[in-house]
């Protein structure tokens, strides 16, 4: 089994500069907002799944990749720890109904991967059972994109050392405190434990119907630009094995030389 593709990413992939950056960034974010029109015409749905280390900028990516998109047909979903009332179902329970109406983009801050990282790690749920979820999983997702959904999953990679970098940074800054606890310091304690299961899951969740995308984030421009360009990517290339015709999008460089 191959467990080396967090390790064999490349960390120093970057943007240098705030004007390449915000072009970049700009460009996706408007074809990703021509898509989503044609997604609603088309009546298919997309789903996107976010997952990795605490502090490798999940939210900030996220944020930018909704920024401009048409907020009746997008829902972002953090997914936290589940509630005694939701225990007390299968554990996929809770993500049935949360997943979009055809025509709609979701986007999932944490998901049903939680089931073979933080529960197999912490011991919330037994060997038998996270071992069960691999094939659960890939079933709830080929069940979907059978049907009218895309599904699309990011890992977002940093180095340990880049994750205590940002630590240190949210406990010294009063406008990020809130987003460091003392649980984000034990997790991080358990980094090896965490790597093992994700290389796990990578290998056994990568399917062609709902990928991984292991997103270098040690630059969080890098990242947001990567994220969002794949966004795109992969919309586009299921429509086009739909035979769906693809919009023209905005040429921002007319735009720029007109502002000049």
């Amino acid at each position: 089994m191959q467990m080396d593709r967090l390790s064999d990413t490349d960390l120093t992939k970057t943007i240098k500069t705030r004007n390449e950056y915000e072009k970049k960034l700009k460009k996706y974010q408007l074809r990703l907002l021509s898509l989503q029109h044609l997604l609603f015409e088309e009546n298919i749905a997309v789903i996107f799944v976010f997952e990795g280390w605490d502090a490798a900028g999940k939210g900030g990516t996220i944020r930018r990749a909704v920024a401009n998109l048409d907020p009746r047909g997008v829902r972002v979903t953090s997914i936290a720890a589940p509630a005694p009332h939701e225990k007390r179902y299968h554990y996929m329970q809770r993500f049935w109904r949360k997943i979009p109406q055809f025509g709609q983009v979701a986007i999932f801050d944490r998901s049903w991967y939680g089931r073979v990282l933080v529960e197999r790690v912490e011991g919330f749920a037994e060997k038998k059972e996270w071992k069960r979820a691999y094939r659960e999983i890939n079933s709830f997702e080929k069940l979907l994109t059978d049907d009218h959904y895309i599904i699309e999953k990011f890992w977002l990679h940093i180095s340990k050392e880049e994750q205590y970098k940002r630590f240190k940074e949210r406990e010294s800054n009063p406008m990020k405190h809130w987003k460091i606890t003392d649980e984000d310091w034990r997790n991080r304690a358990k980094w090896d434990k965490y790597l093992t299961a994700a290389e796990e899951m990578f290998e056994k969740t990568d399917q062609p119907y709902a990928p991984w995308h292991i997103i270098p984030a040690n630059s969080k421009w890098y990242a947001r630009v990567a994220v969002i360009r794949q966004m795109v990517q992969a919309i586009e290339n299921d429509l086009k094995k739909r035979g769906v015709t693809l919009p023209t999008y905005p040429d921002l460089r007319s735009k720029d030389k007109a502002e000049k």
